[in-house]
């Protein structure tokens, strides 16, 4: 995993519409770089529901949200129709955004082995720091976290 503290490497990734999407488009901001398996499972959807449920407290703080999976943009694209997701959603088939954050690699299920997205998450600072890192996250109740951690570091940042 990145620590706290790297620099959070660049990307450059289509979005569910197409568009590109980098990280430095996000400078001087905080963001949150959610890595999650597959588009339309049962932990993927719950995930990304809450990050999109909890989306204006995320703005209400000045924080930006993307999540990054292997899926094709055709797949983000009616994923982020069927549940009226309102965050970018980017397309790194070949695994290597995932890769340079350490959220891609071997897996097994059912006595299969292939490789994957992690299910990993980041907080990159305004400066382009690794703030946090949350590796092997539950997809139930992880936007929460995500927003609790962020509310205790700003009381921390502003005491």
């Amino acid at each position: 995993m990145l620590d706290v503290g790297d620099e959070a490497p660049e990307f450059e990734l289509a979005n569910q519409h197409g568009e590109t999407v980098r990280r430095s488009d996000f400078d001087g901001e905080r963001l949150v770089v959610y890595f999650y398996p597959r588009a339309n499972t049962d932990g993927c959807t719950t995930e990304a529901s809450a990050f999109n449920d909890a989306l204006a407290e995320f703005d209400d703080r000045d924080v930006n949200v993307v999540g990054i999976s292997d899926d094709p943009v055709a797949d983000l694209e009616s994923f982020a129709a069927e549940y009226d997701l309102e965050f970018d959603l980017l397309s790194d088939e070949l695994g290597e955004v995932a890769t340079l954050y350490e959220s891609y690699g071997e897996k097994q299920m059912f006595g299969n082995t292939f490789d994957g997205v992690f299910r990993n998450t980041y907080v990159v600072g305004p400066d382009g720091s690794i703030e946090t890192v949350y590796e092997g996250v539950t997809p139930e109740g992880h936007a929460e976290e995500v927003l609790e951690d962020l509310a205790e570091s700003s009381v921390e940042l502003t005491s």
